[in-house]
């Protein structure tokens, strides 16, 4: 059980981390990648607080960039926002000595600096460049001890995603999307083994989800690979399907809109105007047209 639960634990952050590191595609700016790690991955990894600091390089100064929980009230604001020298505190230590710290105790620690309240325990992670300094991933807990090397790993591996990022924003490059792209190699066996588009509920995000990336990720690689939408290719396999069954014994039962809900369209006007853009005939022309081919071969 205990096995389970911690097999469980493991999947979900490797999902967690999955999902941070496509969603990082679609940021342009360095805010929005900040932002992203608080928004989109802390509190998936349980915590209850984390502060960004960026260091100014000609004061020496780490500056709060980007916030989760008590520090940050609503949309990108930050709550009492302080700033902290290169060796002042925690925070400040690690960013000298650019290496990461957990703090199981901060009440034995005399370093600790006192933000928006008190807290027990504190895991400290710089973000590096090239072995620079560009800042902090700082989170605090109410409970001594909270914090793991599990933790610490996981952080790490996000500091780093975060760092190679920002890399790419500041030099504007971007690695394209091809056909050898791990998540575009599951998605196709998805459609063509699990055959998932014949759930009628299948949606963008419930198939990024199933991927472990991000919807926007998802949808940018169907694009740039495909130049279409991603109903449009969901529905290209639907119209597949139901044009493989029109002629099938083990189908013909089945009536014309029967075989569309089967293959995943959930109205008879989605699966008419879906089969009509995807081969320019209605259902019924198109199983006439077949028919009078086969009778005249």
């Amino acid at each position: 059980m205990n096995n389970t639960y911690n097999s469980n634990h493991v999947l979900d952050d490797i999902k967690a981390i999955s999902f941070f590191s496509t969603s990082l595609y679609q940021k342009d700016s360095v805010e929005e990648v900040l932002w992203a790690i608080t928004k989109n991955v802390i509190h998936q990894l349980g915590f209850v607080d984390c502060v960004i600091y960026v260091l100014d390089k000609e004061k020496g100064i780490l500056h709060q960039k980007a916030a989760y929980g008590q520090k940050n009230p609503f949309e990108n604001i930050i709550y009492n926002c302080i700033e902290i020298s290169l060796g002042e505190g925690i925070v400040g230590h690690v960013a000298l000595s650019k290496q990461a710290e957990i703090i199981p105790n901060t009440t034995q620690d005399k370093r600790y600096i006192i933000d928006d309240e008190a807290r027990c325990s504190e895991i400290c992670i710089p973000i590096l460049m090239d072995d620079t300094l560009f800042g902090i991933i700082d989170s605090e807990h109410p409970e001594p001890n909270f914090f793991t090397e599990k933790h610490l790993h996981l952080l790490t591996i996000v500091a780093a995603l975060c760092s190679q990022r920002i890399r790419e924003i500041q030099t504007k490059t971007r690695k394209p999307f091809s056909r050898a792209n791990q998540y575009f190699k599951k998605l196709e066996a998805l459609m063509r083994l699990s055959k998932i588009y014949r759930n009628p509920c299948l949606s963008l995000s419930s198939t990024a989800e199933n991927l472990g990336i991000s919807a926007c990720y998802l949808s940018s690689m169907i694009n740039t690979l495909l130049n279409k939408s991603f109903i449009d290719f969901i529905n290209e396999y639907r119209v597949e399907d139901v044009k493989k069954h029109l002629h099938s014994e083990e189908f013909a039962h089945y009536t014309i809109v029967s075989l569309g809900l089967e293959a995943g369209f959930n109205s008879k006007s989605t699966f008419y105007s879906a089969f009509k853009k995807h081969t320019g005939f209605t259902p019924m022309a198109y199983k006439s047209q077949r028919f009078l081919k086969c009778s005249n071969s």
